[in-house]
C-alpha cells in the first residue's frame, strides 16, 4: 500500500508543478526573458563567443557585472579594522589589524586575555 501512497502523492505533485508551470508561461516578464536569452544566445553562436567570452567582455565595460568576481578576481578582501590598545600600566599604545602581535602576546601571557582586550581604545 506504500508505493499506492507515494504514487499518488507524486502525482498530485506533477499535477501541481504542471499548473505553476503553465501560469508562469503566461507570465509576460518571464516571455522577454527568455526572448532575450535566445537573443543573446543567437549573438553568441554567430560571433562564436562562450558565456565565458561574454562575462569577460561586459566585466570590462562594467566590473561590477562580471558576476561580483571583481574583489575575488583580484584575490584580495577588505582590510581588517585598526585595533589600538594602550596599557594603562606602562603607557605603551599598540595597533595592529590582526591578534597575534608579538608585544599583545605579551601582554596576554603577563595580564590575561580578558584584561588586555579591555584596553581596547575605541
Amino acid at each position: 500500500m506504500a508505493k499506492i501512497n507515494d504514487y499518488y502523492q507524486k502525482k498530485q505533485l506533477v499535477e501541481k508543478l504542471s499548473e505553476e508551470l503553465a501560469q508562469l508561461e503566461q507570465d509576460q516578464a518571464l516571455k522577454g526573458e527568455l526572448e532575450f536569452e535566445n537573443k543573446v544566445r543567437e549573438l553568441m553562436k554567430q560571433y562564436d563567443k562562450s558565456p565565458k567570452d561574454v562575462l569577460q567582455i561586459l566585466g570590462a565595460i562594467d566590473p561590477s557585472v562580471a558576476g561580483g568576481k571583481s574583489d575575488t578576481a583580484s584575490g584580495s578582501r577588505p582590510k581588517r579594522p585598526m585595533k589600538t590598545y594602550k596599557n594603562p600600566h606602562t603607557g605603551e599604545v599598540v595597533q595592529t589589524r590582526g591578534g597575534n602581535h608579538k608585544v599583545l602576546n605579551e601582554w596576554r601571557k603577563k595580564y590575561g586575555k580578558e584584561t588586555v582586550q579591555s584596553w581596547q581604545q575605541d
